[in-house]
């Protein structure tokens, strides 16, 4: 076999991403054909990985911002040995294939995060270099760097154009995450054509403002200018780079490239033939020589150099035992043995004390006793630390050097904030937590979104639930904001009535190892709920009968959060009156939605039509609890700018009103 060059090399990428795009007749060919030479000199020569274990704790990370280049991704892994079969490719944006539209985390092996929407996975991406930063400064010893790795990032102009992009980038740099390499596409095109329009940033002047590493001017089809670059990026320790790269997209092409044409769209079978005898491919579709694989896999190269850090990790376990297994545990994604019991035996404590405090009062408490049992949690607010409650006595800054660093002040930024989040929980090693107002995760909503759909494990806390808020009005009083979050799959939303329900919710949303919880908690005070201990366990399953009928119950009130006190209430007036009446605190419609039938059924028989739902909130989402014969007392309209009690009297939301609405029914 002869050597390829580096040119050839790079022509893998190109014509397996054109003719992938091609049998599918769908997909973007533009991208992959304009950053495979970057792609090829970083893959060969830097990037750190393992194909045979995609899960190596100390690999480099590589994402794909613009992951509507999704077959240069693909591409790369087929070639690097990853297990992700040729067959794979020629399904390409097929049902049930490995190689989607968009790369997806749970679909294929070696792909960090999923990307697609622009300008998230960069940020993502800000995550992972905050993750190992602060890994390293937890576990590293001198002469043991067991945390020392890279993130690289593909992004194009479209991700720079995103607003996340900027908030995820000055934090970046705030932070100094030298460990951060960003190689941003500039090749002037959008679907609309050429960004001259539209897109006219100084871009490299806005990244050295943000406190970065700026290399310009790079030529993306330049191998030494590439090299030259990226080594630039590695001799530095204390800044994140950008290394700004002019790439031809649909380079090769001879009538599509520099072009929009090449961007969204097959090039077309008389244009491809056109484009191998222009870069001299003399190979039929998805055929690669021999010679190009044994130059592109790296299998054994990443298995040399996973067992060069297994070694290091066994003599650093020899000398520090007890971090060594921390990071072991926290890298498997473990909790803590006595993790559950201990937080058990806090809920069964405050259930016991019946403390009658703003369930964000609660939700601190619950982070203050949860926090010690859980090095790896990691918290943040969007400059509303000291309203959202989240921080607690041990909170460290992220902005500084110490080992036990766990707190992230993300100044106003929730969309930035949460996608960073997502990182971190993807990286490894961190259950994170980050927190605004319930109102403001409308900033942070396709953040949340992409926790469900990736699937991340990190949590969001949303405080100033409702009409409750009082004074600061409708800007600030969610209304339609808990049906919109409960509407997303795979995400599961919290809204407790009271201390014990906010405890419960907390520990649920930690060992949720499969998708992101959202923890929704008033600013007032809310009424401690009477338990028995069979109560008290019924809670993580979403909803449970909190107070029951003497007999079968006539008429069924549900209710969450602040308005539960409202229906005990009314449910005292009711059974007064002869009505028997059962009340269901449904903390989590998601949660009791999984449960099984016989749950259910217990709890909301079907033979029971009867039934009133409370919320202050939109009312169309209970619906599905009540019918359409039942009654919602909740929210039609935007709120008011009041206090808290004069607002629940305006809008109707009392005791009065469900006592009123049961006896219609």
């Amino acid at each position: 076999m002869t050597t390829p060059t580096r040119r050839q090399l790079a022509n893998a990428i190109r014509f397996l991403a054109a003719d992938a795009v091609q049998a599918a007749n769908s997909g973007h060919p533009g991208m992959p054909m304009g950053m495979a030479d970057i792609a090829e000199v970083l893959w060969n020569d830097y990037y750190r990985h393992s194909p045979s274990n995609p899960h190596w704790f100390n690999r480099d990370r590589f994402i794909l911002s613009n992951g509507h280049g999704s077959m240069l991704q693909y591409a790369l892994l087929h070639l690097a040995g990853y297990d992700l079969p040729l067959q794979e490719l020629k399904n390409f944006r097929q049902l049930h294939s490995k190689t989607a539209g968009h790369p997806e985390r749970h679909e294929t092996p070696g792909v960090e995060t999923t990307t697609g929407p622009l300008g998230q996975g960069f940020a993502n991406a800000v995550g992972f270099a905050l993750a190992e930063k602060l890994l390293a400064q937890r576990f590293n010893r001198e002469g043991h760097a067991v945390i020392d790795h890279r993130t690289f990032v593909f992004m194009g102009d479209g991700c720079l154009m995103e607003g996340v992009s900027h908030e995820a980038a000055s934090l970046a740099g705030t932070w100094g995450l030298g460990k951060l390499v960003c190689f941003w596409d500039d090749n002037k095109i959008s679907i609309d054509g050429n960004t001259d329009g539209w897109f006219t940033d100084d871009t490299p002047a806005r990244f050295e403002a943000y406190g970065w590493q700026v290399v310009r001017n790079v030529n993306g089809h330049d191998p030494v200018e590439i090299k030259t670059a990226i080594d630039t990026a590695l001799k530095t320790a204390d800044k994140p780079t950008l290394i700004c790269c002019r790439t031809t997209i649909g380079f090769g092409s001879p009538n599509k490239a520099g072009k929009e044409s090449s961007h969204g769209a097959p090039l077309g079978k008389d244009e491809l033939e056109a484009t191998r005898a222009a870069l001299e491919w003399p190979y039929g579709p998805f055929e690669i020589p021999a010679d190009i694989y044994a130059g592109w896999n790296k299998v054994e190269a990443g298995k040399a150099l996973e067992a060069e850090w297994n070694a290091l990790f066994d003599a650093y376990a020899a000398q520090y035992p007890e971090q060594a297994a921390e990071l072991k545990r926290r890298a498997s994604g473990e909790l803590p043995a006595d993790f559950a019991a201990q937080a058990d035996a806090y809920i069964a404590k405050v259930q016991a004390e019946g403390p009658v405090i703003a369930s964000r009062k609660a939700s601190q408490n619950a982070i203050e006793a949860f926090a010690p049992l859980l090095p790896e949690l990691v918290g943040g607010s969007a400059d509303l630390a000291h309203s959202n409650l989240t921080l607690w006595k041990a909170s460290k800054s992220v902005s500084s050097t110490d080992p036990n660093a766990n707190y992230v002040y993300y100044g106003v930024r929730e969309f930035g904030m949460t996608a960073i989040a997502n990182g971190l929980a993807l990286h490894g090693g961190f259950v994170p937590f980050d927190a605004t107002f319930l109102v403001f995760s409308d900033y942070a909503r396709n953040g949340v979104r992409m926790s469900a759909l990736i699937p991340a494990h990190a949590i969001h806390v949303y405080t100033h639930d409702s009409i409750g808020l009082g004074e600061d009005g409708p800007t600030h009083q969610p209304v339609e904001h808990l049906a919109s979050l409960r509407y997303i799959p795979n995400n599961d939303v919290w809204r407790p009535c009271d201390a014990v329900e906010s405890a419960v919710a907390w520990k649920q949303a930690i060992v949720r190892q499969d998708g992101p919880s959202c923890l929704v908690f008033s600013r007032q005070n809310l009424p401690h709920q009477p338990r028995t201990d069979a109560q008290v366990g019924e809670i993580a399953r979403g909803g449970y009968v909190l107070a029951d009928a003497d007999g079968a119950p006539d008429v069924i009130l549900i209710a969450t959060g602040s308005e539960v006190g409202l229906a005990t209430q009314a449910k005292a007036t009711l059974d007064a009156q002869g009505i028997k009446t059962r009340v269901v605190s449904m903390p989590s419609t998601d949660v009791f939605d999984r449960q099984d039938a016989a749950y259910r059924e217990a709890v909301l028989p079907k033979a029971v039509r009867k039934r009133v739902a409370v919320e202050a909130a939109t009312r169309d989402f209970w619906r599905k609890y009540v019918g359409l014969d039942g009654a919602v007392i909740g929210m039609t309209t935007f709120g008011a700018s009041a206090p808290a009690d004069a607002l629940y009297k305006h809008f109707g939301i009392t005791v009065d009103a469900v006592v009123e609405a049961a006896k219609s029914l």
